[in-house]
C-alpha cells in the first residue's frame, strides 16, 4: 500500500469488458493475481516477518509465520483490489496503470469489486480464528483506511495524500508484533513510525517522474504541485527524521549492535542520495539528469536491509 512497483506502458483507454467465454482462463487468472499487486506485497511482507523475529526474540512459531504471511497477503490484496475498482477511471488515463485488469477489460468493475470485498472478508475471519483477533482488527482497519481514508478522501483532494495514506502501509509492522505476542510494544510503534517517515520520500522521487500522468487526471501529488526544489527540501526532511527515528530502537534495549550498524550505514547513504536530489533540484536540473529514480529503487534497498537487520539482530545479540 505504501510501497510503490514501477509501470511504465503506453496510455490507453477503459475497455468494455469482453464476454468471458472470449477471455481465456489462464489470462483471467493471471488478471486476478494482478488485482492484488503482488510486486507491491512483497515488500509489505518484508516489513511483517521480520518483526515477528524481533518479537520472539528468536525463531518465531513457523505455522504462525505462515498463516500471517498468507493473511497479510489476502488483506492487502483485497485493499489493491479494492483500489484498482475505485481507481478505474484515471487508470485508464495513466501511462503506468493503463495495462491494469480493469483497463484491459480482462476483469470486469464488479467483478474486481466482489473479488476485493471477499478478499477482506477471508482476510479478517483468516488472521481472527488462526493468528488472533488484534491482528485481525489490525489488518481490517489497514485494509479500510487505504481503501477509504486514502484512495476515495485523500489522494484526489490533497498533496499530503501519501503523508497520511501511508498510515496504512505501516500497518503490516504492528501485525506482525501482535501477531507473535497479541500485544502491543514500543518498538513496534517505532518500526511503524519508520514506515510512515519512509513513505514520502520513498514515493515522491517517483511522482516527480510520472507528475506529468498525475496532473493529467487531476491527482495534486506533491510534485504536480509544487517545485521539484520544493519537494526535495521535503523528502530531505522526512529522511532525517525517519534515519532518527530509526536509531530509537538500539538505546530503548530492543536492538543491539548489528542493526545498529546496518541503519546508520544505509541511512547515511540513503541521506547522501536524498541532499544529492536536493542539490540537483537546486541547481535546475531536469529531465533524466535530475536522477530521482536512483532514491526511488534505493528507498526499497533500504527497507529491505534495514528490515532483515532487525530480523538478524536477535541471533547476534
Amino acid at each position: 500500500m505504501c510501497v510503490t512497483a514501477v509501470e511504465s506502458r503506453p496510455a490507453g483507454v477503459a475497455l468494455t469488458p469482453s464476454p468471458v467465454g472470449q477471455r481465456p482462463f489462464g489470462a483471467r487468472i493471471k488478471a486476478f493475481v494482478a488485482l492484488t499487486k503482488p510486486r507491491i506485497i512483497e515488500l509489505l511482507l518484508i516489513t511483517t516477518v521480520p518483526v515477528m523475529f524481533l518479537a520472539a526474540r528468536g525463531v518465531p512459531d513457523l505455522w504462525l509465520v505462515v498463516t500471517t504471511t498468507i493473511g497479510g497477503y489476502l488483506s492487502a490484496g483485497g485493499a489493491n483490489a479494492l483500489n484498482m475498482y475505485i481507481d478505474r477511471d484515471i487508470d485508464a488515463l495513466m501511462d503506468r496503470t493503463s495495462q491494469r485488469p480493469l483497463v484491459t477489460g480482462m476483469v470486469s468493475p464488479r467483478e474486481c469489486l466482489a473479488f476485493g470485498i471477499a478478499l477482506a472478508v477471508i482476510s479478517t475471519l483468516w488472521f481472527g480464528l488462526l493468528v488472533n483477533w488484534l491482528s485481525a482488527a489490525l489488518a481490517l482497519g489497514a485494509l479500510l483506511f487505504y481503501v477509504v481514508i486514502y484512495t476515495m478522501l485523500l489522494k484526489r483532494r490533497t498533496s499530503q495524500n501519501i503523508v497520511w495514506g501511508g498510515i496504512a502501509g505501516c500497518m503490516p509492522v504492528l501485525i506482525g508484533w501482535s501477531a507473535v505476542t497479541n500485544s502491543m510494544s514500543w518498538a513496534a510503534v517505532i518500526l511503524f513510525a519508520v514506515i510512515f517517515f519512509w513513505t514520502p520520500p520513498h514515493y515522491w522521487p517517483l511522482s516527480m517522474k510520472v507528475k506529468d500522468d498525475y496532473a493529467r487526471v487531476g491527482v495534486p501529488m506533491l510534485p504536480v504541485v509544487a517545485s521539484n526544489q520544493v519537494v526535495a527540501r521535503q523528502i530531505v526532511i522526512y529522511s532525517w527524521v525517519m534515519v532518527g527515528v530509526s536509531l530509537l530502537l538500539t538505546p530503548l534495549g530492543y536492538t543491539g549492535w548489528f542493526y545498529t550498524l546496518v541503519a546508520v550505514l544505509t541511512g547515511g547513504f540513503w541521506l547522501w542520495e536524498a541532499h544529492g536530489l536536493q542539490n540537483r533540484a537546486k541547481s535546475g536540473v531536469t529531465g533524466a539528469k535530475l536522477k530521482e529514480m536512483r532514491l526511488f529503487h534505493w528507498s526499497i534497498t533500504y527497507v529491505s536491509l534495514l528490515f532483515v537487520a532487525v530480523a538478524v539482530d536477535p541471533f547476534l545479540r
